[in-house]
């Protein structure tokens, strides 16, 4: 990214002053070394979104921020709608409520050694993976909608976890005011076979180890301690929401003119929040969130199960859920002045700080679990909220590392064979379907993971708690 073209406001923020048809100014949280290796797309994306109707103080993008539809990975942005502030498909993305949770085991290092590949062949085989993977449930069209209603507390009455599992999510596992009406036939097709799956891309499911702990207050009030090995789970909505980002974004771009949006990209393709599309869209995409918060259940039962059967001692416990794609009604300061908004957050996860209401009482002191997936073979971490107000962003961190090349790049410069026997040798055990896939997700195919967490610490957005290190990848 051209650096000139910014105005340079800390070590770590940088600013796009608002001009032309911005609305606001664009805002980025990176160091110079992660500034300066973004695309220049971040900066056209970031001040395009800038450009709409409605938007409140900024136009933000997180330190892992990259190239994406609409918005750029790793972009925030809230709306007002008493100013006629819109809703975008492409502000939230097609992986609707993509997101992690992490278990803790209960168990140490010693205990996996001697049963590694044991572990690693079984979770394989429990946990369907890669592209059009599915599921051992098959919905009726009365379970499809109950689930897309009921999300996680609809898979806890299937049998899938238990109640207190609950009680550590975002929204209680529940988004409410999903609309299953607002859901075309098309899309509900596609989940029918996909529930309990991982899909394929960067999702996955690791084994990780506690390596670091760098905040050991918060590390204690979520449960962490040195050596602990836990469980991420990354995925989403799957095929339904990528069928919802779809169709919408088609008709928000066709209605787009009547409603007097002029849009800056047609990505950025939107509708105002009362209109009645942008109701329905709504409706569906909290529908999507409640569709990835049940398959993240789901896939953690089947984990247990896989566990259960290799190492029987073991006692999965739901650390925290967090989502990355979603766009959120919240209530926020801004210029002193409690506002109701809708807030985007594109590859950018909610980082609510100690005391807001809407956390868990286990984390009401400490602030919220902010978990952030590294690339395949490198560093996870996991941080906490640290604003006790709004916070910066809107109370974002980062989501992960975020892509420094293409997939096609990634594909170019290396060999999935050659990536998991190198990580094999470092006692990084992979299992995944597709040798290419690994190939696009080669560790160096990312952002150095360290570096966007530090940054995000720096710049107020979340504290870093405690570093987890690969065991085991199970990829999609």
């Amino acid at each position: 990214m051209d650096l000139s073209r910014l105005e340079r406001r800390s070590e770590i923020e940088w600013i796009v002053p608002q001009s032309g048809r911005m609305r606001v100014p664009a805002i980025i949280y990176a160091s110079e070394q992660l500034i300066a290796a973004m695309d220049d797309k971040v900066y056209q994306q970031a001040t395009q979104v800038a450009m709409l109707p409605g938007i409140v103080e900024a136009s933000y993008a997180m330190p892992d921020a990259h190239w994406g539809y609409g918005f750029p990975i790793g972009g925030v942005a809230a709306f007002d709608p008493q100013e006629g502030g819109v809703v975008s498909a492409g502000g939230v993305g097609f992986d609707i409520s993509c997101g992690v949770r992490t278990l803790h085991t209960g168990l140490a290092l010693a205990d996996i050694e001697a049963v590694k590949t044991k572990l690693a062949d079984t979770l394989y085989a429990r946990i369907p993976a890669g592209v059009g993977s599915t599921g051992q449930l098959r919905l009726s069209v009365q379970e499809m909608d109950e689930m897309l209603v009921g999300g996680a507390r609809w898979a806890v009455g299937r049998g899938y976890g238990e109640a207190v599992d609950l009680e550590l999510m975002e929204e209680g596992g529940c988004m409410a005011r999903a609309d299953p009406a607002q859901v075309s036939e098309r899309a509900k097709r596609r989940q029918r076979d996909e529930m309990g799956t991982l899909g394929s891309g960067n999702h996955y499911l690791e084994v990780q180890q506690v390596t670091r702990i760098l905040d050991p207050v918060r590390a204690q009030a979520f449960g962490l301690v040195l050596g602990d090995v836990v469980v991420s789970i990354h995925c989403g909505s799957r095929g339904l929401g990528h069928q919802i980002g779809t169709e919408y974004l088609r008709e928000m771009a066709i209605a787009a003119p009547a409603a007097g949006i002029v849009l800056p990209d047609r990505e950025l393709a939107c509708a105002p929040l009362q209109s009645r599309l942008g109701k329905r869209y709504l409706g569906a995409m909290r529908a999507a969130i409640n569709c990835a918060l049940a398959n993240r259940q789901i896939l953690t039962q089947l984990t247990r199960d896989a566990f259960s059967e290799v190492l029987p001692r073991a006692r999965l416990q739901l650390l925290y859920d967090v989502s990355h794609n979603t766009c959120k009604e919240e209530n926020h300061d801004v210029g002193g002045k409690p506002r109701r908004l809708f807030v985007h957050r594109k590859g950018a996860t909610r980082a609510f700080g100690p005391g807001h209401p809407a956390l868990p009482a286990a984390y009401r002191e400490s602030g919220q679990p902010v978990l952030i997936g590294g690339s395949m073979g490198t560093a996870s971490y996991i941080l906490a909220g640290m604003a006790s107000d709004s916070g910066k962003a809107f109370a974002s961190a980062c989501h992960g590392a975020g892509r420094s090349m293409s997939r096609h790049e990634a594909l170019r410069r290396w060999h999935g064979r050659a990536l998991v026997d190198d990580l094999a040798a470092r006692g990084i055990l992979i299992r995944c379907p597709s040798l290419r896939g690994v190939a696009e997700e080669a560790p160096l195919a990312y952002k150095d993971v360290t570096a966007v967490v530090e940054a995000s610490e720096l710049a107020g957005l979340a504290r870093v708690v405690a570093r987890l290190e690969p065991l085991i990848c199970i990829k999609g």
